[in-house]
């Protein structure tokens, strides 16, 4: 039996895996940041984790933005100023949102 899997499954396979390998639990806490809502540089990410009380480098935090943009997928990036500000995508919400409520 052949079993079409949807984007969604696909997403949030990925999800749990990424988040499976989150030791720090800092991989969650920048998905919730992102589901709290508006649109983040790495600046404003890595001042949030810092406030959030992570010891984090801003090259890590920028590296872990990159990755959840390019191998997630469920963030969208604006290019068009200094920064590059992340958002995330409207149709990822529901996922995400329950993904890290049952992680």
């Amino acid at each position: 039996m052949f079993v079409l899997e949807t984007i969604e499954d696909r997403v949030r396979a990925r999800l749990i895996k990424y988040l499976g390998r989150d030791d720090t639990g800092i991989r969650k806490e920048v998905l919730k940041l992102f589901l709290e809502g508006g649109s983040f540089t790495t600046n404003d990410v890595y001042e949030q984790l810092q406030k959030r009380g992570y010891n984090v480098s801003y090259r890590g935090v920028s590296a872990m933005v990159g990755l959840m943009n390019t191998r997630l997928g469920i963030l969208s990036i604006n290019v068009t100023g200094d920064h590059n500000i992340y958002s995330l995508k409207e149709d990822y919400r529901e996922i995400v949102a329950s993904v890290l409520k049952n992680y």
